[in-house]
């Protein structure tokens, strides 16, 4: 009789299953039960909580329940900063009562003030935020200590703090190419796409090779998080679109090159925030106080597993097109050599003007206004 093996016997492999599972759950608006130690604790998107369950976890709260909110948020409802640093830190307001109405003021409305003391965040807190991005909801969450015995028979996920916070570099590590295939596209007939599984959460990655790139000199590389709005439909708020085909374009007629599709909507935040965020937008809020507003800070992507697909692809050297320094930096922290850099021009219009001078001057993005102003000018 053949010898009995675990299912789940590869390391790190338990730790990913629980928390791929505590993603879905946070997501469909369930608790998820959160181990640090011997500390637990009920964690709920207060985004998606609904009355029901929000009445249930009060139930088991005995009014110790608080929710957790991020740096970013708590600056906005006029959260002091740390006496030694200044800086304004992730941290818990009580609730004493789970009253939805006062989460959602604290979580979203514009015009919201903390109402209570700050208090600072622990592990099973900075656990669940870390929960909620990775399921790209808001990074507002209900969170209720319980012991073991509350909860014993209850159909919960459980998933420890370690295994969430390093759930994001054991992505990294698995990322692997499921599938390859010639695409010609229109301008570039010479193009293949190369996909990914792995690097963030459940989606997968593309890598798009444009002509024949010499690998073993310093390729150009641009590093694309995927915009819908203007990737696909040609949104006029942001000059995604431009930078995406004209890159191939250059890559097509000069030696080739590689763009790295990367499923990060709206800076990281998912789409439904990015809609949250243009709806502030709409209202006069700069592109990062809008995000702000919401509980992000300026960026949240990361590009660590952008440098692993390279490394798959045999790239060691690159030539950054791109006008970001977070890129550049985390191509070189992840141990690729940058050997040039090359800025990426977009369309300046009415609309997304102000949006281009806010990544110059809030991001540090290297965009030159007058350089694009002119790109913009009518030509005789």
């Amino acid at each position: 009789m053949p010898k009995s093996r675990k299912l789940f016997d590869r390391p790190g492999e338990t730790d990913l299953v629980t928390v791929d599972r505590a993603i879905a759950e946070f997501r469909a608006a369930r608790p998820v039960l959160l181990r640090h130690g011997e500390e637990l604790g009920l964690a709920l998107s207060a985004e998606l909580a609904d009355a029901d369950f929000a009445g249930r976890l009060d139930g088991l709260s005995a009014g110790n329940a608080h929710l957790v909110l991020s740096a970013a948020r708590l600056r906005r409802l006029g959260a002091k900063g740390r006496a030694e640093t200044g800086r304004t830190e992730t941290g818990v307001l009580a609730m004493p009562v789970i009253d939805l109405a006062r989460v959602e003021a604290l979580a979203l409305k514009l015009d919201a003030r903390v109402d209570a003391p700050v208090g600072p965040a622990g592990p099973l807190d900075d656990a669940a935020l870390e929960l909620a991005r990775l399921a790209l909801v808001l990074p507002a969450v209900i969170l209720v200590p319980v012991a073991a015995g509350q909860v014993a028979g209850e159909p919960l996920v459980t998933v420890t703090t370690e295994a969430i916070n390093g759930y994001r570099a054991a992505q990294v590590a698995r990322l692997s190419i499921v599938g390859r295939a010639p695409v010609p596209l229109e301008g570039a007939p010479d193009t293949e796409f190369v996909v990914f599984r792995g690097g963030e959460g459940l989606r997968d990655q593309v890598a798009i090779i444009v002509g024949k790139p010499d690998l073993a000199a310093a390729v150009p590389v641009r590093l694309h998080s995927a915009c819908l709005t203007g990737d696909l439909f040609g949104s006029l708020k942001c000059d995604c679109g431009d930078q995406l085909r004209e890159t191939v374009q250059w890559m097509a007629e000069n030696e080739g090159g590689i763009l790295l599709y990367l499923d990060q909507e709206g800076r990281g935040n998912g789409i439904s925030n990015k809609m949250r965020a243009y709806k502030l937008q709409s209202q006069g809020w700069d592109t990062y106080d809008a995000d702000e507003v919401l509980g992000f800070d300026l960026d949240q992507r990361h590009f660590d597993f952008a440098a692993a697909m390279l490394k798959q692809l045999g790239v060691s050297r690159v030539t950054a097109l791109t006008n970001n320094p977070l890129k550049i930096g985390a191509i070189r922290t992840a141990g690729l050599e940058v050997a040039a850099t090359q800025r990426v021009l977009g369309r300046p219009n009415v609309h997304n003007v102000r949006y281009l001078a806010s990544k110059r001057d809030r991001a540090g993005h290297f965009i030159d206004m007058d350089a694009l102003m002119a790109r913009a000018a009518p030509k005789d």
